[in-house]
């Protein structure tokens, strides 16, 4: 087992949650858990932390299972290794299984929303003797293709540049999100909320005219109703200690990553799984034929939800809900480990 260290906890944790970094082939990765019993993994995406799972953590714990969410490497306390190319899908990967070998476990379930999704699903279908059971929240599954992302996405919008093509080019993001980090993620996490994204029908903010920013589309003020200031000081404290290079070179490797899965090119993902989405997020319309083929790309589903007037942070705009949904699949899970 790989030799772990102690990670200090800032004041707006939670006391209940214990924190560490643990050694894994690629670097450390932080992690905070909470609880014994079988392992439940959850993988944050962008822009966010371990944090993000801050209600699951504890209801997870009380219904008997060890939840253990991490700092994808790049973020927070974890290993923020300097080459581009060191945050290919194939790394997070690694990472995830090498965190729970870490934890002295044999398997775990992972669960992953936004890029955790597809890194928690490529876990799975990369690693299915580690992963017996997926959840997927905000993003769907959807299995490599024969399209090349770069083109792909190059073909979107028209004149304006998809937010992904924008965040392509080291250095032009942050210049933009890191003089005032906090406002930007403010403005970053309200225009995906359901109560405070913009009015359908106007201009997208996942688009960028030639010569704007990002943030121009931003809504106004306003935090949507899951974030308190002092979730926002969490967040903007810890991208403000690490930049968000790191955060941004997951972007950076959609091309690689195709070219590294070129071997699982349309394989389903077939353990037992689980999805959960918001109807008002962009990741279930634009990939609603993503949704509609899990019969062939996901055979083990056991259980897929939208929920009505939800965004795209699911599991803190709807925490109980999405607790009761991941706690209900986590007990029907045939794999006599993950019954506490």
């Amino acid at each position: 087992m790989p030799a772990v260290s102690a990670a200090s906890a800032t004041p707006m944790e939670n006391p209940a949650v214990r924190h560490r970094l643990v050694e894994v082939p690629g670097g450390r990765i932080h992690l905070a858990e909470q609880g014994t019993g079988p392992l439940v993994l959850l993988v944050h995406g962008f822009p966010e932390s371990w944090y993000s799972w801050r209600h699951q953590l504890p209801a997870l714990a009380a219904a008997g299972y060890h939840a253990v969410a991490v700092d994808v490497r790049g973020y927070g306390r974890s290993s923020k290794p300097a080459d581009v190319a060191a945050y290919r899908m194939l790394a997070h990967v690694a990472d995830n299984v090498g965190v729970v070998r870490a934890l002295g476990a044999e398997s775990a379930v992972v669960v992953g929303h936004d890029w955790g999704s597809p890194i928690a699903a490529n876990s799975a279908l990369l690693r299915p003797d580690v992963f017996t059971a997926v959840g997927m929240l905000s993003v769907p599954y959807s299995p490599r293709n024969g399209f090349r992302p770069s083109d792909a996405f190059g073909m979107l919008g028209g004149a304006e540049e998809f937010y992904v093509s924008y965040f392509q080019r080291p250095g032009r993001a942050e210049a933009e999100i890191e003089p005032d980090v906090r406002g930007w993620l403010a403005g970053f996490y309200a225009g995906l909320s359901a109560d405070t994204m913009r009015p359908a029908g106007e201009e997208s903010l996942f688009f960028v005219p030639e010569g704007a920013k990002l943030s121009d589309r931003f809504p106004g003020d306003r935090l949507p109703s899951w974030l308190t200031e002092a979730d926002l000081d969490v967040y903007a404290g810890e991208f403000e200690r690490s930049g968000l290079t790191g955060a941004l070179n997951r972007y950076r490797n959609v091309d690689r990553d195709w070219e590294d899965l070129a071997p699982w090119d349309g394989a389903p993902v077939r353990q037992p799984s689980l999805f959960i989405g918001g109807t008002l997020d962009a990741s279930t319309t634009w990939m609603a034929e993503a949704i509609a083929a899990y019969p062939t790309t996901l055979p083990g589903l056991i259980s897929s939800h939208l929920l009505d007037g939800c965004g795209h942070w699911v599991q803190q705009e709807r925490p109980d809900e999405v607790n009761g949904l991941l706690v209900e699949w986590l007990r029907t899970l045939p794999a006599s480990p993950h019954r506490p």
